[in-house]
């Protein structure tokens, strides 16, 4: 019997042949802690009684979300988060280079093959490049940064096939919606997300993490892509024997198998206030919107920037309409800088923010109030996410959210 990603991952790095079901102990490649979470690690580390990390190399600690501070007790996060660098050695800390997410690939720190976890429930996110990845509590990570070690229960693992040419303007972010919507908000519950086909094989790693992204938003556990030769030059590597190997087997043992036709694929929305409540754009055109938000780390990335430039060149945002733009990390920020995109955004009305989590969580800058619309690339619409618990959200990919934010309605991109 032949094996899934993420059996052979779990594997490589036990020593022992697994199935779905079994549990056991893995030693842990890297962790991420994120601003948010960090009091409460640090709290429950030295409740624990540890008095050093296993490996102060393999933590990171990542600010975004609370950066800039938008209220006061933010600052709280910060100071506590420095102390407990200072108190034990880190190295590895962030405090304004963009999203943990975007910031955990793009420096290097998780690689094909690793396991990973972090205090975020996005942390599915590496599994773009072959890697295991997680978000956890902030008590399992303190024990993880005593004893470098946690427990897994082996997923189960759905295959989805994708074939074909995508047409012009669907993106990846379309068919992880459309995936989802399929799914169903718990469709994939603590099972692995395992994509292949040659659809997938022709996507950036850029359009490989949005979809690994959002794969917690139908419950899944992990979410894999086969390392290639894309992967080896995002991750700046050469890819081992065993890296390579990182295929799910034609054999292995699958609980479900879904197989989607890429020209089948249209631009969709997922609408309020469920990420699984996906719907055909062209069903939804017409509706007045307020704002516009490209950003997050599902679509904060070059490739979406660059793809609402297209939409948006010679163009302006329409009346009334507010387009927030926030780059995902400061290398996206020059990139896009250096090769004119922020310039085209601009012209067309853009604000452009510092690179953070921003709107996506709710924090610095851009709120909406009762009754309000917006049209976001991030991976959530819950009530209350944006502003009160009476805004509209929706989500789409960066060509559907300019094109609305050109519209000043929501419109299918052409």
């Amino acid at each position: 019997m032949g094996a899934t990603i993420i059996e052979k991952i779990i594997r490589n790095n036990t020593g022992k042949d697994v199935k779905p079901g079994d549990i056991v102990t893995v030693n842990v490649d890297r962790v991420m802690i994120h601003d948010i979470f960090i009091p409460f690690v640090a709290s429950k580390f030295e409740e624990m009684g540890f008095q050093k990390l296993w490996d102060p190399d393999k933590v990171v600690l990542i600010y975004d979300h609370l950066v800039p501070a938008s209220q006061v007790d933010d600052t709280r996060h910060f100071r506590v988060g420095n102390e407990f660098v200072e108190k034990y050695g880190m190295k590895n800390i962030h405090r304004a280079d963009g999203i943990c997410h975007q910031l955990m690939t793009e420096a290097g720190y998780v690689k094909p093959g690793n396991i990973v976890f972090g205090t975020d429930s996005h942390t599915t996110t590496y599994g773009c490049v072959g890697a295991f990845s997680s978000g956890i509590g902030y008590t399992e990570m303190a024990s993880i940064l005593g004893t470098g070690t946690m427990w897994v229960r082996v997923p189960e693992t759905i295959r989805v096939n994708i074939t074909g040419t995508l047409p012009k303007n669907v993106m990846a972010k379309d068919i992880i919606l459309k995936l989802i919507g399929d799914l169903g908000a718990d469709g994939a519950t603590y099972k692995a997300l395992e994509f292949a086909g040659d659809t997938v094989e022709n996507m950036s790693v850029a359009s490989r993490m949005s979809m690994s992204n959002m794969a917690i938003e139908a419950g899944a556990k992990c979410a894999l892509f086969t390392p290639d030769e894309k992967t080896a030059e995002y991750c700046e590597m050469t890819l081992t024997d065993k890296e390579r190997d990182l295929v799910g087997d034609s054999d292995a043992n699958y609980c479900q198998v879904i197989n989607y036709k890429a020209e089948d694929f249209v631009p969709v929305m997922a609408c309020p206030s469920n990420v699984d409540n996906v719907k055909p754009i062209s069903e939804l055109a017409g509706k007045e919107i307020d704002q516009v938000f490209i950003g997050s780390c599902t679509n904060g990335r070059l490739e979406d920037l660059m793809a609402a430039a297209e939409v948006l060149k010679g163009k302006k945002v329409a009346p009334f309409v507010k387009l927030i733009v926030t780059p995902a990390s400061r290398k996206i920020y020059t990139q896009a800088m250096e090769n004119g995109t922020m310039e085209i955004l601009a012209e067309a009305g853009a604000i452009i923010t510092h690179p953070s989590c921003g709107l996506c969580c709710g924090r610095t800058g851009g709120i909406l109030t009762d009754g309000e619309v917006v049209v976001a690339t991030n991976n959530r619409n819950f009530l209350g996410r944006m502003g009160t618990s009476k805004v509209g959200i929706y989500l789409a990919s960066p060509k559907s959210a300019a094109a609305c934010a050109v519209a000043g309605k929501i419109v299918v991109p052409e």
